[in-house]
């Protein structure tokens, strides 16, 4: 498809095929949000990355729900139980009823949104790399999108509304920023090593860094089988190579896992800042999913928080709003959890909080329903105060009391951080 500036713009562009990309379009044409029925001549193109460097391997998405959701045909797994085990090695075993914690892969989310695009009239998919958002050089309301196709002829699309989630090069100005970074393998034993009922959301029992923490992860898909993650909240990326070693570790030492096949692996880099992700880029052109704010600052989750702000924008556009107006940019979290994700931060960066205790601490007094809620930052005010009177109150309002006097800096000063990866969600 080729689209050029004197022909009659677009209504809506989405830009991006991972998850913040799709659950848009998958929300746009009627899934993801009840009473939400686009009408059948509703024009929607989603620009996705062609085949190459740009567009990301397959990857893992996590959240939990309390019920059959949008997605169920695409989930890979789930686990009514979590256990968090802690540096002495102690467990915390919960069973967060009616709450369950279930895994995506990109590859099967993308295949069912794929398939609801193809079955609507008004969706289409086109491959191409997008170079740049501008607004329209005529004047006229809405943005431009100019691109390249697969085999580099320029690609030029007038759109009313660019829905964008191309991953940010790096992260925004913050007082404090530390990074979540992993390595994964899906593992093969020689014989029965998991409960496929219980997964280990963090597992203490690991070196620890000089600042924030390091835990490992385990998904079990089968008796023999398994997604196990090194996983560091810290302010740098590790090599490859130190990921190995880790792994290796944790699957030897710690786990005693014996044989073992590593039968694929994944790896990311997830942005933990208060940093502000601006939203909108002009009248017509708004951020999605990580490059929006979607990724939550403490946990590096954003599954959720993307559905959130996918059926926010949808809802918005149900009202048919008058051409020209400016595009609807919903924040992804609310301000409170933003604020108290910031003092979390700034206590896990300076060491002022033992990180795997207050972790495991948190699990061990609160109901775990009420844990996974605050993570999912879908907690109450009264909720978020007995969790808030549940940690380190004195390291915490020390965090509180300077945060406002801290400087907005580039990542650790030290000027252009790497790109991060786009695996929103990816926890």
């Amino acid at each position: 498809m080729r689209r050029t500036a004197e022909a009659e713009p677009l209504p809506l562009v989405v830009i991006g095929g991972g998850a913040a990309g799709l659950s848009l379009a998958d929300c746009l044409v009627g899934h993801g949000h009840e009473g939400h029925r686009p009408r059948p001549r509703l024009d929607l193109t989603v620009v996705e990355p062609p085949e190459g460097p740009l567009r990301p391997p397959p990857r893992t998405w996590c959240f939990w729900d309390d019920g059959p959701g949008e997605y169920e045909q695409a989930v890979t797994a789930q686990w009514s139980r979590l256990r968090i085990t802690g540096p002495d090695g102690n467990a915390v075993e919960t069973e967060p009823a009616p709450l369950r914690y279930r895994m995506l892969r990109s590859t099967a989310f993308e295949e069912l949104v794929h398939d609801r695009l193809g079955g609507h009239p008004g969706a289409r998919i086109v491959r191409a790399t997008v170079h740049r958002v501008q607004t329209r050089p005529d004047g006229r309301p809405g943005a431009r999108v100019l691109a390249t196709d697969p085999v580099g002829r320029p690609l030029t699309l007038d759109a009313r509304y660019v829905f964008d989630s191309r991953p940010p090069v790096r992260p925004p100005l913050a007082r404090t920023t530390l990074l979540q970074h992993f390595r994964g393998w899906f593992v093969h034993t020689d014989r029965p090593r998991f409960d496929p009922g219980t997964a280990d959301l963090m597992d203490f029992r690991l070196p620890q860094p000089a600042h924030g923490l390091a835990f490992g992860y385990v998904l079990p898909l089968a008796p023999d089988r398994a997604l196990v993650e090194y996983t560091e909240f810290s302010r740098r990326p590790l090599t490859t190579a130190g990921y190995e070693h880790a792994l290796r570790d944790y699957t030897r030492r710690v786990l005693g896992l014996g044989a073992l096949t590593v039968e694929g692996a994944e790896q990311g880099v997830i942005p933990m800042t208060d940093g502000r992700f601006p939203r909108r880029a002009g009248p017509a052109h708004v951020r999605i999913g990580t490059a929006g704010g979607a990724t939550r600052p403490a946990t590096g989750y954003a599954f959720a928080a993307i559905q959130r702000q996918s059926r926010a924008i949808a809802a918005a556009l149900a009202r048919q709003p008058t051409p020209g107006r400016t595009a609807p940019a919903p924040a992804p979290h609310r301000r409170r959890a933003l604020a108290m994700d910031a003092v979390l931060l700034r206590a896990l960066d300076t060491g002022r909080i033992d990180g795997p205790r207050f972790f495991t601490d948190l699990f061990r007094r609160t109901p775990a329903e009420q844990v996974l809620r605050f993570l999912d930052g879908r907690s109450t005010p009264a909720e978020d105060l007995r969790i808030g009177l549940r940690c380190p109150v004195g390291p915490m309002l020390r965090c509180a009391a300077e945060l406002p006097l801290l400087p907005r800096r580039a990542l650790h000063g030290t000027g252009p951080e790497p790109a991060l990866d786009s695996c929103e969600e990816s926890r």
